[in-house]
Order: structure tokens, then C-alpha cells, then sequence
């Protein structure tokens, strides 16, 4: 090979090739890591409702390391996605060198636990919130059936001026609304087999049963709907017999 000149003047051209790739390279990672690339400008481009903006800015300013064309969006969306009542963030990188922030926010639909809320996604987030909301008692898995429950069954009360205030459903997973009307609170024992059709029956009949002793000045606090054809209202100093409600 040593006295091959074509071989010889081949090698050459290759380490050449070889070195001035590494040399370019090397001036390419000192470039993008220059202060000319530096992010200058934080922009987020939605309005924040209930995320702290101070909180925010913290978090920005100690995540967003690096310049333009170094930054590591991954790091940076993970350590925003930390922040209290961010639930989705999208990072945009645009020239001149500037970082846009879009973040979308946690709607709270109901209370599950303390210091625990249900978006509107039947998602469980960590967060503090003052403003009245129903409650939901069951395990948190449960959070996007109970969700789907509370839309479907608000619905069917509504018509009743019965609002939901909470929805709880046990270990067993039997079902259970506590709802308030005019006349005040109504508990309504669903169980556990074909809940929203027992609902179903319930407010087809609720205008002559429950609403009409209402009229009558009798107000009904409990019924109990795990009976194959009917259901069972609870009257004020009532002791309910031995007869067992199915499941």
C-alpha cells in the first residue's frame, strides 16, 4: 500500500475529508452555543385563568438553558407541564430568537378529594380551588367514568330542578347522587345494575310520586331506587321494613 501513490493520495483525501468535517463541526457546536443565539424574548400566547403567571416565569427562567438552537423544548414543556393547573403546553421556537408558549389549563368540573380536582376531562389534577363544585367519592381510576355519569345524569335532573351535588360510587361499585332542589336535599340510591335506566324511571315518575307529596307538604330526602320495578321513598320518621332492595 505505502507504494501505491493512488492509494496513498486516496487516504489522504479521505482524512482530509475527515478532518475538515470535524473541524466543522466543532465550529458549528461553538456557533449555536454563542450569546448572539440566546432566547431573548418568552412569549405565552394564551391568557392564563387560574395558572400563576409569577409561578410560570419562575419556572421559565430556570428551565429555558441554552440558546436557539441548543434549548431542550422536552425538559422545558415537562417542567411547565408541573406547574398547578397546566394541563397541555406546546413550546414554538421562531427567528429572531424568541420562544412561544401556549398552554392550556385545567377546567375544574367537580372535587374528589382534598387538594384533588376533576377536570372536564375526568382527569385528576392537584390543585387549590375556592369556588363551589360538586363532589365526587370513589377511587380516582374511576374519575373519567364518574365524569361521563355526572354529564348523563345532570341532564336527567335538570327537567326536575334537581342540581347534583355529589356523585359517589362504592368498592362494590354501586351508585349513589346527592342532589338538592327547592325543597331542599335528595338522596337517590341507584346501585349498582343498570344505573341510568332506574334514573330513567325515577324522573318519569317523580312528577306524581315524589313531586306530588312534595305538594302535599310530605318532602321525600331518600329513595332508593334498587328495585326491579319501582322504587322506595324514605317518609320522615319512616322505618324502612325487612324487604331487600336488589343490587
Amino acid at each position: 500500500m505505502w507504494d501505491d501513490a493512488k492509494a496513498l493520495s486516496a487516504l489522504a483525501a479521505t482524512l482530509a475529508t475527515m478532518a475538515l468535517l470535524a473541524l466543522l463541526a466543532a465550529g458549528a457546536h461553538w456557533i449555536v452555543r454563542q450569546p448572539a443565539f440566546a432566547i431573548r424574548e418568552v412569549v405565552v400566547t394564551t391568557p392564563l385563568q387560574r395558572a400563576s403567571a409569577p409561578h410560570l416565569e419562575t419556572v421559565l427562567r430556570d428551565e429555558l438553558k441554552g440558546t436557539f438552537f441548543t434549548i431542550r423544548l422536552d425538559q422545558a414543556r415537562d417542567a411547565i407541564g408541573k406547574v398547578a393547573w397546566v394541563r397541555n403546553v406546546a413550546l414554538r421556537r421562531h427567528w429572531p430568537p424568541r420562544l412561544e408558549v401556549a398552554i392550556e389549563e385545567h377546567v375544574p368540573l367537580a372535587r374528589h378529594s382534598e387538594g384533588v380536582l376533576v377536570n372536564t376531562f375526568g382527569e385528576t389534577f392537584s390543585a387549590r380551588y375556592d369556588g363551589a363544585l360538586p363532589r365526587f367519592a370513589g377511587a380516582q381510576t374511576l374519575a373519567a367514568e364518574m365524569t361521563a355519569r355526572y354529564r348523563e345524569w345532570t341532564a336527567l335532573l335538570a327537567p326536575l330542578a334537581l342540581d347534583v351535588d355529589e356523585l359517589a360510587v362504592s368498592p362494590r361499585g354501586g351508585w349513589r347522587v346527592r342532589a338538592r332542589g327547592a325543597d331542599g336535599p335528595l338522596t337517590l340510591e341507584i346501585g349498582r345494575d343498570e344505573a341510568s335506566a332506574r334514573l330513567q324511571r325515577f324522573t318519569a315518575a317523580h312528577a306524581r310520586t315524589v313531586a306530588a307529596l312534595a305538594r302535599q307538604g310530605t318532602r321525600i330526602e331518600y329513595v332508593d331506587l334498587r328495585y326491579r320495578n319501582g322504587f322506595a321513598a324514605r317518609l320522615p320518621g319512616f322505618r324502612e321494613g325487612a324487604r331487600k332492595p336488589g343490587p
